[in-house]
């Protein structure tokens, strides 16, 4: 992934110089928890609504990768994840949508996301208003919510739910292996039923993966897609499965523009402006 022909794109959200992809074969298997290729589901069925706005690119790149009453599992290091997740709440703020999340992990920046909205050019409240939180800090009560997401969600009409990092408040030492895993087990069925009543997409992070939140492959909803996402210098990696790509954001100060700009629509960067020199053995030569 370090390739200089891979699409590169830059993590700034006001910035949108264009997204290319690399196509991934379609036999590649993970091996950090995530299932192979065949596991993921083939249909899509569209929103009546855009989930999130047609610019910058990154966000049809992501709006392709979730479907109704599915679930897309989102996978990496919180210094990964949750930058996205941002941006996700402030796009879809700005095309009036509304998220309705469940926080398990216990961080949601709110400052943040004020910023990310503002950079779509979102007043910060705003973004928040149509963030609806809940977040426990038990392991019962966090069970107890997801019992009770359905209704909530009828109640607020929410466009787009988020399950952040469920596995994590049952990771507590005190909780016994023989507990935790019917927990999150009982947690995952409620996921399934929770989308066939509502038919709303699902962004479902797992640090760990289907290895990381047990009885998720078999209790829980059937998964549309995968995104695996990795810090990288200066950016950051995202890996999908359908269909099958890779992508690499880039960030840059706000306000720089790429090069891709002076090559036209198919254009690829590959240094962003950031980048140190680089100094050669070979010397130039006038005229």
């Amino acid at each position: 992934m370090d390739s200089a022909l891979e699409a590169l794109r830059p993590i700034d959200p006001g910035i949108d110089p264009g997204l290319e992809v690399e196509p991934l074969p379609l036999s590649r298997t993970r091996t950090n928890g995530l299932p192979s290729w065949p596991r993921v589901r083939g249909k899509v069925r569209r929103p009546a609504g855009p989930l999130l706005p047609a610019a910058p690119s990154l966000f049809p790149w992501i709006a392709r990768r979730l479907a109704p009453g599915e679930a897309t599992l989102l996978t990496g290091p919180p210094a990964a994840v949750e930058p996205l997740l941002e941006l996700v709440y402030a796009g879809s703020a700005r095309v009036g949508g509304r998220v309705s999340l469940l926080e398990g992990a216990n961080r949601f920046h709110p400052y943040r996301i004020g910023e990310r909205g503002r950079a779509l050019g979102v007043d910060p409240g705003e973004v928040l208003e149509r963030v609806r939180l809940a977040r426990a800090f038990t392991a019962y009560q966090l069970v107890a919510l997801a019992d009770g997401w359905a209704r909530e969600v009828r109640r607020h009409r929410a466009t787009l739910l988020v399950a952040h990092e469920i596995p994590a408040l049952l990771a507590d030492p005190d909780i016994p292996e023989e507990e935790r895993r019917p927990l999150l087990a009982h947690i995952a069925g409620c996921l399934r039923a929770l989308l066939q009543k509502t038919g709303l997409p699902l962004l479902l992070t797992s640090a760990g993966g289907l290895g990381g939140f047990p009885g998720l492959a078999e209790e829980g909803p059937p998964l549309f897609d995968m995104v695996a996402a990795a810090p990288r210098p200066g950016g950051l990696a995202l890996e999908a499965f359908h269909p099958p790509e890779r992508v690499r954001l880039v960030a840059r100060a706000s306000g720089q523009r790429g090069l891709e700009e002076l090559a036209g629509p198919g254009g690829t960067e590959v240094i962003a402006w950031a980048a140190r020199y680089r100094p050669t053995a070979r010397r130039s030569r006038s005229g």
